[in-house]
C-alpha cells in the first residue's frame, strides 16, 4: 500500500472507529505525514522501527522545528492511534509508540478580558454596515454564550431558541449540549435573522447555517478568526477569539457560579480542565472571605472589644 492510500485509510479510521472530531483528524493526519516523510528521509519501512526509532523522530522535530511539549504530545497520541491501526491492518507487529511517555504540560493561565474590555471590542464593530450587524451577533453570541469558534460556525437556524435564550450546541467529538445566552445577544440575532441573513441567503440560497458570508455559505471558522482579529485591532485588544470564551468563564465564577455548571455551559468532559478558571482576581478572594467568613475579618481592635 502507497503511503497516500495508507494515509487516506488511516484517516477514514479516525472518524468510522475511533469517531475524532475534525480537527484532531486533521491534526492526527498532519503528525502521521510528518512521520511518514521521516520512514522516507531514513529508508526504513513502518515494520522495522520501534520506540528506539519514534525517540530519535521526536529528537528531530524538537532540534529542527523547535516544537513545545504540547505539540510533543499530540505527536505521541497521533503515533499511537497510527500504531493500533497499523496492528488491525498487520502492517506491524507490535506498537512502540505505546511505551513513549507524555511530556508533562506547563500549566499556562488563560488569557482573559474583563466586561469592559469585551464590550469596547464589540462596540468597535460597525452596525451601520450589512456584515457589520452579522459580526455583532455573531460575537456578542460568543461571548455570551462561552462557545468554541467551531461551535459557532456548526450552528444552524433551527439550533438556536432565541425566545428561551438557548442553543443546541455540537461539541467535541459531536457531544451535544444546551447553552444559554443573554437578551443583548438575542436582540442581535433578531436584527440579523429578521434583516441582514435573508438579505446575504438571497432568494434561492437553501443553506441553513447560521451565520453566512457574502456568497450565502456557511461563514468558516477560518473567517470567523480574521473578522474578530479585525474588530479586535481596532480596539487594541486580545486577537485570539478563543479570550472571549475564557473570559465568559472567568465572569461566570467571578459571579459566583460553581465549577459543575461551568463545566455543562462549556462542554468540559473533564472537570479538571474547568479548574484552570479558578485563577480569579484575589480581590475577588478577599470580598468572598469578608462575605462569607466575616468574624475571621474583624481587626484585632474589633476583636478585642
Amino acid at each position: 500500500m502507497d503511503k497516500n492510500s495508507l494515509l487516506k485509510r488511516y484517516c477514514s479510521r479516525l472518524i468510522a472507529v475511533e469517531r475524532l472530531s475534525f480537527l484532531t483528524k486533521e491534526c492526527y493526519k498532519f503528525e502521521i505525514k510528518k512521520f511518514m516523510e521521516f520512514l522516507e528521509t531514513e529508508e526504513t519501512a513502518l515494520s522495522e522501527t520501534d520506540s528506539s526509532f519514534i525517540s530519535s523522530y521526536l529528537n528531530m522535530r524538537r532540534s529542527e522545528k523547535n516544537i513545545d511539549s504540547r505539540t510533543t504530545a499530540k505527536a505521541i497520541s497521533a503515533l499511537r492511534s497510527f500504531y493500533r491501526f497499523a496492528l488491525d491492518e498487520n502492517l506491524v507487529n507490535e506498537n512502540p509508540a505505546a511505551l513513549l511517555e507524555c511530556p508533562k504540560r506547563r500549566s499556562r493561565l488563560p488569557d482573559v478580558m474583563d466586561n469592559e474590555e469585551v464590550e469596547k471590542i464589540l462596540d468597535m464593530i460597525d452596525i451601520s454596515r450589512t456584515l457589520g450587524i452579522r459580526d455583532r451577533a455573531l460575537f456578542e453570541l460568543i461571548y455570551s454564550a462561552g462557545l468554541r469558534v467551531t461551535e459557532a460556525n456548526r450552528l444552524n437556524i433551527n439550533d438556536v431558541d432565541i425566545e428561551n435564550g438557548t442553543a443546541k450546541i455540537r461539541g467535541k467529538g459531536d457531544k451535544e449540549r444546551i447553552v444559554l445566552f443573554g437578551k443583548k445577544a438575542a436582540a442581535h440575532l433578531v436584527h440579523y435573522l429578521g434583516c441582514i441573513r435573508p438579505e446575504l441567503a438571497g432568494k434561492i440560497n437553501k443553506s441553513n447555517a447560521l451565520f453566512i458570508g457574502r456568497t450565502g455559505r456557511r461563514l468558516s471558522r477560518k473567517g470567523i478568526w480574521k473578522n474578530y482579529a479585525k474588530w479586535a485591532r481596532l480596539a487594541g485588544a486580545s486577537s485570539h477569539i478563543h479570550t472571549l470564551r475564557h473570559s465568559f468563564a472567568t465572569s461566570l465564577l467571578r459571579g459566583g457560579a460553581d465549577l459543575r455548571t461551568l463545566q455543562e455551559l462549556l462542554g468540559h468532559a473533564d472537570l479538571s480542565t474547568t479548574q484552570v478558571y479558578t485563577h480569579v482576581d484575589r480581590s475577588i478572594l478577599r470580598e468572598n472571605h469578608k462575605k462569607y467568613l466575616p468574624k475571621l475579618n474583624l481587626t484585632s481592635k474589633e476583636a478585642q472589644d
